[in-house]
């Protein structure tokens, strides 16, 4: 019998700034709205303290696991809707975590590339949290911070796991905007159903990704959020 679908949800706690960090608030509602397209998966929810010391324990946690999709969630209080990141950056600003520690260094990796591209299909679904009445757009930034390092590092977890001409687990950061996470126009539970939605959209990501074994890509079309199976 094969084993169920392991999928990371990750959100983060208060930082300088932002004492009430709504990416926490908003993976708690997502995941109230649990859809029978996962009813059978796995998801593990991990509220990852805003410090740099934090990055150890994502990949003890990334490593151990080996889920077959992980979603991450942050803030970005300058923004003004919600953001599908396609790539993290090898690169940090110095600025002090919730701990008021550094980070050690300039660069998230001393060695290795300057930046990775997502694993899902942000651009693609773009349009489809549009329609669901959520002002979204893809960005190349993830910024410097600790959001950027996670998605770095979850990035190159997933990277890790595809060998040869498999297919790399799907991956994506999705930063709401502002210091409430949710855009202007849009509500919280009209936020938790389009993020519940991208949801479905990794888990049947990694289904047909495990479905086609190694060497084989998946289908050329990806699942939608809002017409993927509720």
């Amino acid at each position: 019998m094969a084993r169920p679908l392991r999928i990371l949800v990750t959100a983060f706690g208060p930082f300088p700034g932002v004492p009430l960090n709504p990416s926490q608030r908003a993976a708690i509602d997502l995941l109230r709205l649990r859809r029978p397209a996962v009813s059978d998966v796995e998801i593990t929810l991990e509220i990852l303290p805003t410090r740099w010391d934090v990055l150890p324990r994502l990949d003890a946690l990334l490593k151990r696991h080996r889920f077959d999709a992980v979603l991450l969630l942050g803030v970005a209080a300058r923004r003004r809707q919600v953001c599908l990141e396609t790539r993290a950056v090898n690169a940090v600003r110095d600025f002090p975590d919730a701990a008021g520690r550094h980070p050690p260094g300039r660069r998230i990796l001393s060695q290795g590339l300057e930046a990775l591209a997502s694993t899902a299909p942000a651009r693609a679904w773009v349009a489809s949290l549009r329609r669901a009445g959520i002002t979204t757009s893809a960005s190349r930034d993830a910024g410097r911070y600790l959001c950027n390092a996670a998605y770095f590092h979850a990035l190159g977890a997933a990277h890790g796991q595809a060998r040869g001409k498999d297919v790399a687990p799907p991956v994506l950061f999705v930063h709401l905007p502002g210091r409430s996470g949710v855009p202007r126009g849009a509500s919280r539970t009209g936020l938790a159903r389009a993020l519940s939605g991208l949801l479905v959209a990794l888990v049947a990501q990694a289904r047909r990704r495990n479905a086609c074994g190694p060497g084989l890509p998946p289908s050329a079309r990806e699942p939608r959020p809002d017409t993927a199976p509720a």
